[in-house]
Formats: structure tokens, sequence, C-alpha cells
């Protein structure tokens, strides 16, 4: 009988501590914040928002913070702070959540897409030079599962061409570029807080800049009841009173009591959830077919709580099987975090290609772009993030280090890849699309 449970052996986890993975790690101290609110009756109100906002900036680094009910409802504001209007066009990473760049279609701007580096699976800098036109405002740079895309290049590139950053730092909360934490380098940064990112507040977003007048854009585009006490530039002041963009983006200030203790606790958790990946990928250096998505050692870059940690794979080195075969025997092992893929390439779905979503007669990707362009592209000129869904998995988010506990993992995806001749025979292949539009919960379409 095979030694893989797959195939009739025995498994290997049977037991899971689920002390490793608890998320958000809820505290007494957290409770009763909570409870403060709700005994104030001050849900709706916005001191203790205000509080978090200036706490959040301060640990950021940036002048400003101002908090929103979403990441989605953030990165919004930030593009329109940006002054992000008809015809305009941002450059963003074809690979990617989708809510770094749809709102653009809402502001009247194009969305342009790039490729990607196979490493770090952030945007490439070098695609992003092709795509630049007379008309590109701004670039949005992911740093995807938490790796710091490389910003010296990106930056040097917008400065020279005159161009904005926006820094989608949802699921890099605390990672660093060569010591300098991310969110720091462009114009604007947007953050989402939801409960399954590294840095959960329950549901919000965050914006920070260092430029007064895209923190009162976002004001004047979407926060309600606060134009009167944050707008000081004069052109935004005569406007004050109502959202321009007609939003109510607000944070609920529970959500912001969570926020402020979770200020307080975050850097030693991303220390201990980092010692703990890091030991965990440290158990299978030089296993054939697969290697950790982390920063390299010395680069001065972190991962700072590692959401959505992934791992590449290399099916060459195993005799050509499957991504998706591999990750059902590791679940058959007892790892039920591994399955096959990443963000599917925004480039394949309709709303890139087809869909009208305004009723503007023609599909929405095309309704503001220059008449004599078309910003839809063929899966060859994208060919990284076209591709890269069947040569990354998802691994476990390890939020405690405890390498006893940690070890039977590691031996699940060591024993898969050193048994893997015997998976080649019933070897189905990949199917057509592997991957999902989200990030926290990684499916595969059979």
């Amino acid at each position: 009988m095979s030694k893989l449970a797959l195939l009739g052996g025995s498994q290997i986890i049977t037991n899971q501590n689920e002390e490793l993975f608890l998320w958000p790690i809820v505290t007494p101290e957290m409770e009763e914040a909570v409870l403060e609110v709700l005994r104030k009756r001050k849900i709706s109100s916005m001191d203790i928002t205000v509080e978090f906002e200036k706490e959040y900036a301060e640990w950021l680094g940036v002048k400003y913070a101002l908090a929103h009910n979403n990441g989605t409802s953030a990165i919004h504001s930030s593009l329109f702070g940006l002054g992000i209007g008809r015809g305009d066009e941002v450059i963003c990473p074809n690979m990617t959540y989708w809510a770094s760049c749809v709102p653009v279609f809402s502001l009247g701007g194009t969305v342009v897409l790039a490729d990607i580096d196979p490493d770090t699976l952030c945007i490439d800098p070098q695609d992003i030079e092709r795509r630049i036109t007379k008309r590109t405002k701004a670039i949005v740079v992911v740093h995807y599962s938490g790796v710091p895309a490389d910003m010296d290049v990106i930056i040097a590139l917008a400065r020279k061409r005159n161009i904005a950053v926006l820094e989608d730092c949802s699921h890099s909360h605390g990672s660093l570029y060569k010591g300098q934490m991310t969110g720091t380098f462009g114009e604007v940064a947007g953050f989402s807080l939801t409960s399954v990112k590294s840095f959960p507040i329950g549901e919000g977003g965050m914006l920070a800049t260092n430029d007064r007048q895209i923190y009162e854009r976002a004001i004047a585009f979407s926060h309600y009841a606060r134009h009167n006490d944050f707008l000081t530039l004069p052109d935004l002041k005569t406007g004050a009173g109502v959202p321009w963009g007609g939003y109510k983006y607000r944070l609920n200030q529970l959500c912001s009591a969570i926020g402020r203790v979770q200020l307080k606790s975050y850097p030693e958790q991303m220390v201990e959830i980092d010692r703990a990946m890091n030991a965990f990928w440290d158990m299978l250096e030089g296993v054939p077919g697969i290697r950790s998505h982390r920063p390299s050692e010395g680069s001065g870059n972190t991962k700072g709580g590692w959401y959505n940690p992934l791992g590449h794979y290399n099916r060459d080195e195993l005799g050509g099987l499957s991504i998706t075969r591999f990750c059902a025997a590791v679940q058959a092992e007892g790892v039920t975090a591994c399955e096959p893929g990443c963000n599917i390439a925004l480039q394949t779905h309709p709303l890139f290609n087809t869909l009208d979503v305004y009723g503007d007669g023609k599909p929405t990707i095309l309704a503001n772009a220059h008449p004599e362009t078309d910003p839809r592209q063929d899966p060859q000129t994208l060919p990284v993030s076209t591709g890269i869904q069947a040569k990354m998995f998802q691994v476990p988010w390890f939020k405690k280090l405890d390498p006893e506990a940690i070890k039977p993992f590691a031996a699940a995806f060591r024993k898969v890849a050193e048994c893997y001749e015997e998976l080649l025979p019933e070897d189905p292949g990949d199917p057509e699309q592997i991957g999902s539009w989200g990030t926290s919960t990684l499916t595969v379409k059979r």
C-alpha cells in the first residue's frame, strides 16, 4: 500500500491544534473597548475613530489617516484624492484582488493592466513602463501576499514621468521594503482591515497619505459630517456639507475601538507570525517542486503579518505532476489549507472585456478610453499573470510559533513531494481555470 493518504496510506495530521490558526486574537481589553462604545451609545460617532486615525498615522509614519468602512472604499477615496477622472488611465497589476482597480471605472477612468514579476507576484516595473501613455495618471502597486514590490524602481519611474503612485497595502500591514514600511512610498495608500486580514478590526479600511490635498479630497468625496472640522483648502470648503461622490464611507466606532487595541498588540503578533511562518518554510528548504514565497534573507524586506501565505510550485521537478493533484494529496494528509492557485488574472473577467456596467452602449473598459486605443488585452501580452495560477499554492497561516506542532504540516508537504511518482498514473491534470477572484478562501473550478 502507498504511504500517501490519498492512495490509502496513513494520514499525517489527525488532530489539528486550532490555537495555531485562531484569528483574530480577541483579548479582554478589546472586549472592554467594544463594550464601552456600546454603553456610551457612540457606535456612529466620530471621536474614537478620529483617535484611531491619529494613532494609525503615527504607527505608519505618515501625516494623515482616514478611516473607511472597508478597504475597497479606501481605494475608491484614494483614487478620487489623486484626481482620477474621465479619460485618465490607471495602471494596475493584472493579478490582484479586483478592488485594487475596479473603482477606477466609477470615476470615469480607464484601467490598464500590467504583468507581474513571477517571484514577488507584484507588478513588474518594466511592464509598467511599456503601458505608460500621456493619459496615465496613476500606478496602483499591490504588495501581494505581503511581499513588497520593487519600490525603488517604481517610484523612480513614476517621478520621472510625473505619475502618482497608490499603494494597495491590504496584504502588507507592517511589511518592510528595505526597512521602510509599505504604504509610505507613494502619494497615497489604501489598507483593508477586515477580520481575515493580518491587521483585523472586523470590517474597515484606511487611507494614508502625507498630502493634505489628497486627504481633504477624500473627505469631501465620501465622509459625511466631517467637512466642517477637517476641510481647510478653500476650493474644497466651498462644496462642504454634502459628500461630492454621494458615498458615505464612515467607519463604525465598534471597529475603531478594536483597531485602537489592535495597534498595541499587532507589532508583537507580527513577530510571532513571522517566526512561525519562517520556521515552517525552513523545514521545507530543499524539498523538490516547492519553494517559499518570501523575501530573501538580508534584503531588508519583510512580509508583515504574512496575509494569504503562498508557495511556488515547479511541476518539472516532480515529473510534471499537476498542482491540482499535488494539493489534493497534501489535503488528504490533513492540511486543509492547501488550495492550488492565487488570484485569477483580471484580464480574463468579462468586466475587463465585454460588460457594460453604466449603460454606455459599449463595454465599460472602453467607455472612457481614448478612441484610438483599446485597453483590452490578449493573454499573450500578460504571460506571467495569466499563467501563474498553476504555479502557486496556499499554505497554512500559522499565528503561533510552536515548532513541534508545525512539523507535521511541513512533513505532509515533504511526504507528497517525495512520493510524487505514485501520483502520476492517475493525474487528471489541471482544470482550465485555477484560483479565485478572492484570496482568503482560494477555490478550484472543476
